[in-house]
């Protein structure tokens, strides 16, 4: 067995497609199909199911995968621990982040590590919310997710780096668009905007725990993965919601941020990581953003 034909096979599986898979890899489909079976040979076993349609996971397939990624991870540190002993700190840190609320805290820290970091390659992966960055992190495929906070998750470290006031979004042509601060109750006959409320989104949490805590539940008609396309969706009249004064500076036009009178609530945003990765890079990453992103006092 050859390392590279478990790599050729952890991609397969995230795709379960051999062309897309052929094409991350940047090579042909054909020789990939035969990287597979010869995997397949080695084991004694299929690890995909194929026809003309789809491609799925065998048992055998599914047991597999997460030992390919504790291999390749196993093989990435030991390079990164012979090049530290040397003094070079190198290799790869893939960051997951979701757009618009990372607004201010992602480009502070890649502007950060390219100049501090020239060796790490930081590989980042938009549209990634907080659940959806935490199984990432479990599963291999991230080494660090920028995620809002709490998280409770069992073998995963987390830290504060940012703490903002939820406010209303409205649309210009709201009634209550020009005042300078409303109360959230007054928003209680509105329609409103979400991120998706399946508990993948630390942002739908604060939307819901704010109207409850102004003695109503949001009639929610829309519910948007890409937090500013829900914004771009404020602007454009078909609802209000909830969301963090940080994206108040980057509202679309047609959209007005406006404080809350309320009780405050907070969005907490936090970075995520496995508790036992030993990657150099992740560390000389966390560290950095120890000073670039420092955990703000209450």
């Amino acid at each position: 067995m050859e390392i590279r034909w478990l790599e050729a096979f952890v991609v397969v599986a995230e795709e379960l497609h051999f062309g897309r898979a052929a094409q991350r890899l940047h090579v042909a489909q054909s020789p990939l199909s035969q990287t597979i079976r010869r995997l397949e040979a080695s084991i004694g076993t299929e690890l995909f199911e194929r026809n003309t349609r789809s491609v799925a996971l065998t048992p055998a397939g599914r047991a597999l995968l997460p030992m390919a990624y504790r291999v390749i991870q196993d093989l990435a540190l030991a390079t990164e621990a012979a090049r530290a002993a040397s003094g070079a700190i190198r290799g790869a840190v893939r960051i997951g982040f979701s757009g618009a609320f990372n607004h201010l805290t992602l480009p502070a820290l890649a502007r950060a590590a390219r100049r501090e970091l020239p060796e790490v390659d930081l590989q980042l992966v938009s549209r990634v919310r907080t659940r959806d960055g935490l199984a990432k992190l479990r599963s291999g495929t991230l080494d660090l997710a920028f995620v809002g906070l709490p998280v409770a998750a069992e073998g995963i470290d987390s830290r504060m780096i940012a703490r903002t006031r939820l406010g209303a979004a409205l649309p210009i042509d709201h009634p209550l668009a020009d005042e300078p601060a409303l109360h959230a109750r007054q928003l209680a006959e509105d329609d409103f905007l979400s991120m998706p409320t399946d508990g993948s989104s630390a942002m739908a949490e604060g939307l819901i725990r704010c109207c409850v805590a102004a003695g109503f539940r949001p009639n929610i008609v829309q519910e948007v993965a890409d937090p500013y396309m829900m914004l771009t969706l404020v602007a454009a009249g078909i609802g209000v919601t909830i969301t963090a004064e940080d994206l108040a500076p980057i509202m679309p036009q047609g959209a007005r941020w406006v404080e809350l009178l309320d009780e405050p609530q907070y969005m907490r945003h936090g970075i995520a990581w496995l508790k036992d990765d030993q990657s150099a890079a992740l560390r000389a990453v966390l560290d950095l953003a120890e000073r670039i992103l420092p955990t703000p006092e209450d």
